[in-house]
C-alpha cells in the first residue's frame, strides 16, 4: 500500500477550487527514478486518481494545489507570502508526531470523460 499526502482543507476553502496536481514518486531508496507530475485536475479527481495509483503499490502521491499566476511579479508575491509565513512565529510548532494519518480505501477513479470535463471547467475558471 502506498502513501497519499495532501492538504487538509476546511469546508468551503477557496483553495479547493484551484487546479490541483499529483506528484508520484518512489517511497524508499530502492527505486531511483524521477517523480511524475500530472495535472491539472479538479481536487476530487486528483485525490481519486492518486488513491487509485498508490493503492496497491509502494508509491507516494502528493496532491497539491496549483497556483496559476499570470506574471513574474505575482509569482514573486507568492514567494514573499511563503517566506513571511515561515518567519512569523505562530506558537503552533508542529512535530512529525502531530501529523494525522488517515487510511483511505480508494474509490472509483474518474473516467477519462470526467477528467476532460474537469479540464474544461478549470480552463473556464483560468480564462475568466
Amino acid at each position: 500500500m502506498g502513501t497519499l499526502v495532501t492538504l487538509d482543507l476546511p469546508t468551503g476553502s477557496p483553495v479547493a477550487d484551484l487546479p490541483w496536481v499529483i506528484t508520484i514518486g518512489s517511497i524508499g531508496d530502492e527505486e531511483d527514478w524521477e517523480p511524475v507530475v500530472c495535472g491539472p485536475y479538479e481536487r476530487a479527481h486528483a485525490l481519486a486518481l492518486a488513491q487509485a495509483v498508490v493503492a496497491d503499490e509502494q508509491l507516494m502521491a502528493v496532491v497539491e494545489p496549483l497556483l496559476p499566476r499570470p506574471d513574474a511579479e505575482s509569482i514573486r508575491d507568492e514567494i514573499d507570502l511563503a517566506r513571511a509565513a515561515l518567519e512569523e512565529p505562530t506558537g503552533d510548532v508542529e512535530t512529525d508526531d502531530e501529523y494525522e494519518t488517515r487510511r483511505v480505501r480508494p474509490g472509483r477513479p474518474p473516467t477519462e470523460a470526467e477528467v476532460r470535463e474537469g479540464w474544461s471547467r478549470i480552463a473556464a475558471r483560468l480564462t475568466a
